[in-house]
């Protein structure tokens, strides 16, 4: 049960976003521009790091729901989620990549955890300095999500299959389309 009374039974950050519509505007703008928005890295390996970091976060409902809309972004296979919490032992993804991910670990413990060497390591992968930027950008906005979702004590569905429509809504609809009970 959430620590305060939400006046709904919607999971997560849905919760709080019925909860606080007028919260709610930047917070899904700021996702859509971070995940969905231009940028050189697809918005499934955006999603794979918003859901990575969630995962180091020990949010539930942020890494499921994102490591959902991610698979969504490439075949539907919702055994990414679960692969994300073993490091992609079984996904393929490019040495940049994992870089990246490398990186985003870094900042959820902390932005000066990042070091010159971790940034040399993804240029060398072939990072630019955009992708860089956008993965910290990425790192630093899931952890303030996680904490407000967490720290709200907000509930979540536990089973992989709970995620897959609203996975492959976020995939294909993105965060600022109209939701009905927010406007």
């Amino acid at each position: 049960m959430a620590h305060i009374n939400l006046n709904n039974d919607k999971p997560g950050i849905v919760g709080l976003f019925h909860f606080r519509k007028d919260t709610a505007k930047p917070l899904c703008e700021l996702a859509e521009t971070l995940l969905r928005g231009p940028s050189p890295l697809s918005s499934g390996e955006r999603e794979m790091i918003a859901s990575y970091v969630s995962y180091q976060n020990n949010c539930h409902f942020c890494h499921t729901s994102h490591g959902a809309s991610a698979a969504h972004h490439f075949d539907g296979d919702l055994s990414l989620i679960d692969d994300i919490k073993k490091d992609f032992q079984e996904t393929e993804i490019s040495d940049k990549l994992r870089a990246l991910l490398d990186i985003a670990k870094k900042v959820q413990k902390g932005g000066r955890e990042v070091n010159d060497d971790d940034i040399q390591k993804a240029r060398e992968a072939g990072a630019s300095d955009r992708e860089i930027h956008d993965t910290v950008l990425i790192a630093a906005a899931f952890c303030m999500y996680n904490r407000y979702v967490d720290g709200l004590n907000t509930w979540a569905p536990e089973e992989n299959r709970a995620y897959d429509e609203m996975g492959k809504m976020m995939a294909h609809e993105g965060y600022t389309r109209e939701r009905p009970g927010l406007d």
